[in-house]
């Protein structure tokens, strides 16, 4: 049977990162579900946070990183990531990342709930992709990195309570493969694609959730998803992301009648619910931001790529304003795992957007992301050695396929209307009647979308018993029966296949 020494599933940011950190240690095969181009990291637009320029310190990024995550961040993983930063984007630089400059001075700008400018950008307002460029010319360069496209990993090989490998389906629908290895890291990226209206790309259908949570590892805080308040909303068009960015250059979001309506710079989760209170008072489909007054030479240079998108469909951002409308944009919780990316399952890793590393807590800092997918990236990559010496197990039974029988889109309203920005008892218990329900059909294999649908499926569940579970209010969770913060539930949400949920 084919094996390699890691394996690394995904070739986002965190992927790409850990690949280069274990290209020394020995073989490492990189595995993407879609194109190397193609995951939440080329979509990342604002930029990443860290404490870098003259008027900033750690300890104030770590302080408005812990105010933003409303009580639930792990201290520990929080000092790791403000600490490592700095280190992380000298190497980015030294690796060839081309971050905007003003002058030889690297440029920072300010996002929502961020004390101080620090926040890098790249081309304006295509960070997460020149990072990952940066981060495949290297790992590309390592003799013993080796790249995969339009590969699905489907299951986890699992023998005596330890992974031994992957199940990989090709795209172009040849029979499944198995590979084995000697440690596993998901860094699958997000599951964005749950809900209706997503700034997601198509590939974030939280496969390495389900994945973990199907072999038998543990998901910590699976109910806490970050709604983006500003969303492109043209009918027709793609949820695109209209970056906090622009909030953060001065961008203004107003009404119909070009009324501003709150602090355009408060936490995600608090712009997001104001802005769907606003659209329910109102009854328009969506609000507006509006950034003319930087006036459009401004816009064009700062935001080239939000400004063309949106030209293509129909908007001119520096002579109009956008409409907007929240949509669901980056997962909290996920895979839980320790400060060095292992997960309750021995050899499987996790980092990036796919692991829950309890950095962002309730709620992310803006811009944090891409910071977290390149220090815990590097840091599972190095843990990872530690099976190097140790052969990987043998044996081990592919489980059995079972596909849900619903459709996605049918899938993707409930969650809108159940799971979303704000939530109730009766709409999450009705939730977890209808999924668990829906039949399971046998299948000796599947297509791809059969098996993003059994992803999608097991995440919206985990996400519903978790969010009734929780009777509070807190960062990206919002239940209007229980509207306030709850000190008994400053905890974290714990959960196992074949176990009840825990708080601990």
């Amino acid at each position: 049977m084919p094996s390699v020494d890691f394996l690394v599933i995904g070739a986002g940011v965190a992927g790409l990162r850990a690949a280069i950190e274990l290209a020394g240690a020995g073989r490492v095969l990189v595995a993407a579900k879609d194109s190397l181009h193609e995951s939440s990291s080329e979509y990342a637009q604002g930029g990443i946070a860290v404490a870098l320029s003259d008027e900033d310190e750690v300890g104030l990024h770590e302080q408005d990183t812990l105010a933003a995550g409303d009580g639930l961040c792990n201290r520990s993983a929080v000092r790791v990531l403000v600490e490592a930063g700095p280190r992380e984007i000298e190497k980015l630089i030294e690796w060839g990342t081309e971050f905007d400059r003003e002058g030889t001075q690297l440029a920072f700008t300010r996002e929502g709930a961020h004390s101080r400018n620090r926040v890098l950008h790249a081309h304006g307002d295509s960070t997460g992709r020149e990072i990952a460029r940066a981060l495949y010319r290297k790992a590309s360069s390592l003799d013993n990195v080796e790249f995969r496209t339009f590969l699905a990993t489907t299951d986890l090989v699992v023998e005596d309570g330890q992974v031994a490998g992957v199940i990989f389906q090709p795209s172009a629908g040849a029979a499944p493969e198995i590979m084995r290895a000697r440690a596993v890291l998901l860094a699958t990226g997000g599951l964005g694609r749950v809900y209706l209206e997503t700034t997601n790309p198509d590939v974030a259908t939280g496969d390495g959730v389900a994945l973990a949570y199907r072999a038998g590892a543990e998901v910590g805080d699976i109910e806490f998803v970050q709604f983006h308040p500003t969303a492109l909303h043209v009918e027709g068009a793609p949820r695109f992301l209209l970056s906090e960015a622009l909030r953060g250059e001065g961008a203004y979001l107003v009404n119909a009648q070009g009324e501003r309506f709150t602090d355009e710079l408060a936490p995600r989760d608090v712009v997001s619910r104001a802005i769907l209170a606003e659209i329910r008072r109102s009854g328009a489909p969506h609000v507006f931001l509006d950034l003319r007054h930087r006036g459009a030479e401004f816009i064009r240079q700062r935001f080239p790529r939000i400004h063309q998108t949106c030209l293509r469909y129909g908007v001119d951002i520096a002579a109009q304003p956008a409409p907007v409308h929240p949509a669901a944009h980056y997962a909290m919780g996920g895979v839980q795992t320790d400060l060095d990316g292992r997960t309750t399952l021995p050899r499987l890793y996790a980092a990036g957007e796919v692991a829950c590393t309890g950095v962002h807590g309730a709620n992310r800092l803006a811009s944090n992301s891409l910071l977290e997918a390149l220090v815990y990236g590097a840091r599972a990559g190095a843990a990872m050695r530690e099976w190097l010496a140790v052969a990987p197990p043998q044996g081990g039974t592919p489980p059995a396929i079972e596909i849900p029988c619903v459709t996605e889109l049918s899938l993707r309203r409930l969650a809108r209307e159940s799971l979303g920005i704000v939530r109730d008892r009766e709409p999450l218990e009705r939730a977890i009647r209808t999924l668990g329900a829906i039949p399971l059909r046998g299948a000796a294999s599947a297509a791809l979308s059969e098996y993003e649908l059994r992803s999608l499926h097991a995440v919206a569940t985990l996400i519903a018993r978790c969010a009734l579970a929780r009777e509070e209010s807190r960062g990206g969770h919002f239940r209007q029966d229980f509207p306030s913060a709850d000190p008994a539930f400053r905890k974290h949400s714990l959960v196992s296949r074949g176990n009840p949920i825990i708080f601990r």
